[in-house]
């Protein structure tokens, strides 16, 4: 089969399309004809072997986890699937055996592994994972929308439901809302949960697109002071919860915009995995923080079943052919998009 693997770390010179061999559909397992596949800064950090995904080589690595596709073959001991069916794939594999995957809090499983990072991912025609993670797209669904749709409404979906427990009534504040967990969190607040929403970007550009998307308000954090124009927005108030996948850079002025009692979401650390943390204001205002990694299996199953009746809408801002993976994670690097870049075959 096709494919896209790396043999070594570095930049995107060291991404190679070439042959590899096809997996089979083990037991319990299905196999995936891969229509679509998603970028997440995961993959380019894999590739770089930054942030403790060194790794050793030989075997190859086939990078990608986020994906969709037809089922082409279904293992032993496989029910509800079957060939041709359409199919979303849920990159974080949990072992399904330990004490918090049998409590329905598979997202906290110590032996979790992700696609394209531990285990070859998506960046291939074919791709073999537990019929769990299988999820079934309707017709009207794109696999487009679908591949765009795990690492992104995941965190997100977990972050202000589960965590935060974001109301109808309240404000949040979203981080970098071109970005995919950023488009993600504006949806998921607006059209799911019906709150007012503040969003974050860096052009006038992408300030239009998120006011498009549902944001209430938009800060150009290249121009305004995010904590002061929050303030103004609120009256004073501040935000009753904040979304951050971005971290370091912006976590003192959003953590600042937070009213006392609310709530601090991060799920990513795009800019950096550092900040300093006001203890006094954690305490003396009552502030939580809470950190997100994806979310659970039925988190998965709830999400797509918002995409099957069109809750939400994936934004995808440009798809690129296999071939040309290393384009699109120098588009991805150079952060002038809006949404989600995919690769497609």
């Amino acid at each position: 089969m096709q494919a896209v693997y790396i043999e070594a770390h570095g930049g995107p010179e060291v991404l190679t399309f070439g042959e590899l061999p096809e997996p089979d559909a083990g037991a319990g397992q299905v196999k995936v004809r891969v229509r679509a596949t998603a970028l997440n800064r995961l993959d380019l950090y894999t590739r770089a072997g930054d942030r403790g995904l060194e790794r050793q080589f030989p075997p190859p690595l086939v990078l990608g986890g986020d994906c969709a596709g037809e089922v082409a073959a279904v293992g032993s001991g496989v029910s509800g699937l079957k060939e041709g069916d359409r199919v979303v794939i849920n990159p974080r594999l949990s072992c399904q055996q330990c004490p918090v995957c049998l409590s329905g809090q598979d997202d906290l499983c110590r032996r979790s592994q992700f696609l394209g990072s531990a285990l070859d991912g998506s960046y291939a025609e074919y791709l073999s994972v537990p019929a769990v993670n299988a999820h079934a797209i309707a017709e009207g669904v794109t696999y487009e929308q679908a591949a765009a749709i795990p690492t992104t409404y995941l965190p997100v979906w977990n972050m202000l439901v589960r965590r935060l427990q974001l109301k109808p009534w309240q404000t949040v504040l979203v981080l970098s809302a071109s970005a995919g967990v950023g488009t993600a969190a504006i949806q998921m607040a607006k059209d799911v949960i019906g709150a007012r929403v503040i969003a974050t970007t860096s052009t006038a550009e992408k300030a239009a697109k998120a006011r498009e998307l549902g944001a209430d308000e938009v800060i150009n954090y290249t121009e305004e002071d995010i904590r002061q124009r929050v303030r103004e927005i609120t009256g004073g108030a501040g935000v009753d919860c904040v979304v951050d996948h971005v971290g370091a850079d912006f976590f003192g002025a959003a953590f600042a915009a937070l009213r006392p009692g609310g709530r601090y979401g991060i799920c990513g650390a795009t800019t950096g995995l550092r900040a300093e943390l006001h203890l006094g204001l954690l305490f003396s205002q009552q502030k939580e923080v809470y950190g997100v990694y994806m979310g659970t299996k039925e988190d998965m199953r709830q999400i797509v079943e918002m995409l099957n009746r069109g809750a939400v809408r994936p934004v995808v801002d440009r798809a690129f052919p296999l071939a040309e993976a290393a384009a699109a994670h120098q588009a991805m690097e150079a952060t002038s998009f809006f949404g989600k870049l995919l690769l497609t075959q």
